[in-house]
């Protein structure tokens, strides 16, 4: 049936480009709603399970069950693309996500810590989705747009982004009024965002991006004049990416790992140095902007410059935030609010630079479960981050670490050196 539907479609749309088009109108509106589906949950995930719970010891628990159901999903909706296509993948996952939510809302009602902790888990299918829909958004991409399509991607998911947390007190007020605690007001949100996101994909993201790549490629195959002319190109393009897999994944890996382990203890250290909720918050949010906003810029410098050039300079400005972090005053919101914002950057650059990386030289008939693999790795990157950094500013201190992250993201100019030296 699936693969009827996109043979249909593919016969309407032959225009590889003005299916491409419609596919990124289509991920956009998608992200911008799951985006706000994601942000408005994770708000309030763990301030829920400590008001539940009485206790603030188990507060975090909800933050690792959720990166664990994400890192899961992330293969889950990784092989249903792989076997049906990139709509029946996404709107899975998203439509679980929103089944995590009405899972969050009914344990709130009952007051059931376990519930809670099961429905966070299955509500981490929605990050996981969310971020693997910027692989779709490059499988049609000519190979040197690559980089800006799924930059376009992913600066849709800032706009739900900021709208999901400004929305979470109206969504508490709003559950108040239906007799549900406040605190799961935003999982209401998150859950219509979910389904909504699921909805639009499952109706309107035609052709398949990954099933009319895979088509263009047989039709390609079948000439000859037309292969041996696109091999070449194909061979460019794939040129920077030489070392594939591995140099992708490792781009992305460390920049998550160096990223959330900083980002994670920074309002810890402000609060150690006198600052409130509002200066903490505010450098969070110039930290998520600086995430997400260039990733149009950081496509355009992808694609201009090459993938090597730019995951390099995600090494060096991880090292530069981090220094700038581990030597900024305490009582600094501004260079504090800088160093951030190199972080999101770097880790930006790295993002984008991997994700075309990983596009370049996978094949299409492995493409779609071995960037689900990938994202697991990125998943695990970040529960890493997260744990460890706690430990490691407990034993020694908030410089130590953002200097130890600065140097550890260097790692990637020796690997970036290698692969360019062996083309």
């Amino acid at each position: 049936m699936t693969s009827t539907a996109s043979a249909d479609t593919t016969a309407r749309i032959s225009d590889p480009a003005e299916a491409q088009r419609r596919i990124l109108r289509v991920l956009v509106a998608s992200q911008i709603l799951s985006g706000a589906g994601l942000a408005a949950g994770v708000t309030v995930g763990a301030l829920l399970a400590q008001d539940m719970l009485g206790t603030t010891s188990l507060a975090g628990l909800p933050s690792a069950l959720f990166t664990t159901g994400s890192a899961i999903a992330a293969v889950v909706v990784g092989r249903i693309s792989q076997a049906r296509g990139r709509r029946p993948g996404l709107a899975t996952g998203y439509l679980t996500g929103a089944v995590g939510s009405a899972g969050v809302i009914t344990a709130a009602v009952l007051d059931n810590p376990v519930l809670l902790f099961t429905a966070l888990f299955v509500y981490g299918a929605g990050s996981a989705t969310n971020l693997q829909a910027r692989y779709a958004g490059a499988d049609l991409a000519a190979p040197g747009h690559r980089a800006r399509d799924v930059s376009t991607v992913l600066v849709a998911t800032t706009l739900g982004g900021v709208a999901g947390p400004n929305l979470a007190a109206p969504a508490g007020t709003f559950a108040e009024h239906l007799g549900i605690p406040n605190l799961a007001g935003p999982f209401i949100l998150s859950g219509a965002a979910y389904a909504l996101a699921a909805f639009v994909l499952a109706l309107r993201l035609q052709p398949d991006p990954l099933l009319l790549a895979r088509t263009v490629a047989r039709a390609e195959e079948a000439g000859a004049a037309a292969g041996a002319a696109d091999a070449g190109a194909d061979a460019e393009a794939a040129g920077e990416g030489r070392g594939g897999v591995v140099l992708g994944a490792l781009v992305m890996v460390l920049t998550q790992l160096v990223m959330v382990a900083i980002m994670t203890m920074t309002p810890v250290h402000m609060h150690d140095h006198g600052h409130g909720t509002a200066a903490s918050g505010l450098v969070i949010a110039v930290h998520i902007g600086a995430m997400y906003l260039p990733s149009p810029l950081t496509g355009w410098l992808v694609d201009r410059y090459g993938r090597m050039k730019i995951a390099a300079a995600s090494g060096t400005t991880l090292l530069a935030a981090g220094i700038l972090a581990a030597a900024a005053p305490g009582d600094s919101v501004a260079l504090l609010a800088l160093a951030l914002a190199l972080l999101g950057l770097g880790w930006n650059f790295g993002l984008v630079a991997g994700t075309a990386i990983i596009t370049d030289t996978v094949p299409l008939a492995t493409r779609a479960s071995t960037q689900g693999m990938v994202d697991v790795s990125i998943a695990v990157a970040g529960a890493t981050g997260g744990m460890t950094s706690g430990i490691m500013v407990a034993v020694t201190s908030y410089p130590a670490l953002a200097l130890t992250g600065g140097i550890l993201s260097l790692a990637l100019l020796p690997a970036v050196a290698a692969t360019a030296y062996r083309r």
